[in-house]
């Protein structure tokens, strides 16, 4: 049976953003009506056919959705493109200043989503196969130092429950390397502060257990104690971390809190630098690699690796600044 048309596939809550049509996006009610069908199968198509984890399945379709705005601009079919089209589609997305990484993701939308159109017999082939994916380069990611992570976290205002929140969750995420996605999923289940350790679900649904330093244990007990209660009111939920209308907090909350701190330090970056911080300095203090791999939730030991080149860097640094300071010691 066709996805189109199993019942099962039809129980997914779909985002309502991505069938949210633009105004300037002009197609027949007919074709509009497809391509939302087509988005609202491809979605269920990769969350039960591909088993991608929702972001993934979410960024996927934001791409489709992108591509079907500029096939209707080309009077274009999705049915009848040809690779030629599709290298144009990506030649026009990096005349938008995407690149690199991103381009592959793109990319890899295309292959998933003409991958489902052949499932749905609506075409035969697959004019994505042929496009080539953009090398990745190995740029380094940007880490704070301990001191830029203590005058980040200083600038909380603790003396309000948003501002213990914010200050336990900010702890926590550098504590035990979150991702944005892993510190909003945690429930209250996940945190044993007799073995300072949360588990946390990470890409693929895979669960692992992380250790939380004392700094964050003291937020969090201080968190949970005496700001988590006054702001879920009379609401219940199961989610550490909850918003200012008592509802759990989400990626975008998180964001948006973030670039609050961000402002009031001047020093710049994104919350994943605390991700990136923590392995970092983990290194420095003597973890080995594996260990660090197991922490970070990384599948491939070979994306953990990338943090011992930063590591390098920061030894050359300090052993740079060491000796010139032991020569000029000498000189004098």
């Amino acid at each position: 049976m066709p996805l189109l048309h199993n019942p099962r596939y039809q129980r997914f809550h779909i985002p309502m953003m991505i069938l949210i049509r633009p105004q300037w996006y002009e197609c027949s009610n007919r074709r509009q009506k497809l391509n939302n069908r087509l988005i609202r199968s491809f979605y269920a198509f990769l969350i039960t056919g591909e088993a991608r984890s929702e972001l993934t399945a979410g960024t996927y379709v934001g791409t489709v959705t992108h591509f079907f705005e500029w096939l209707d601009q080309n009077a274009l079919l999705p049915e009848s493109v040809q690779t030629t089209d599709c290298i144009n589609f990506i030649v026009h997305l990096s005349a938008g200043g995407i690149e690199g990484k991103t381009i592959a993701k793109d990319i890899a939308a295309l292959r998933s989503f003409f991958r489902f159109l052949v499932l749905e017999h609506i075409r035969e082939d697959n004019p994505a196969d042929n496009l080539e994916s953009p090398a990745r380069g190995k740029t380094l990611p940007f880490v704070y130092t301990p001191e830029q992570v203590d005058a980040l976290l200083a600038v909380i205002d603790t003396a309000s429950p948003l501002g213990i929140r914010d200050r336990a969750l900010f702890e926590l995420i550098y504590s035990c390397g979150l991702r944005v996605s892993e510190a909003v999923s945690l429930t209250m289940q996940d945190v044993f502060f007799r073995e300072h350790l949360i588990i946390v679900r990470g890409k693929g649904d895979k669960e692992r257990m992380i250790p939380f330093g004392n700094a964050a244990d003291k937020w969090l007990r201080f968190y949970l104690d005496s700001a988590r209660g006054n702001l879920l009111g009379r609401k219940k939920s199961n989610a550490v971390f909850i918003n200012s209308r008592g509802n759990k907090l989400t990626r975008k909350g998180i964001w948006a809190r973030f670039q609050h701190m961000e402002a009031l330090s001047g020093i710049t970056g994104n919350v994943h630098t605390f991700r990136h911080s923590f392995a970092t300095h983990l290194l420095a203090g003597g973890a080995d690699l594996r260990s660090v791999q197991e922490l970070l939730g990384h599948a491939d030991i070979s994306t953990t690796q990338i943090y011992t080149h930063i590591e390098d860097d920061s030894l050359q640094m300090y052993h740079a600044e060491f000796f010139d300071n032991f020569q000029a010691e000498k000189e004098n």
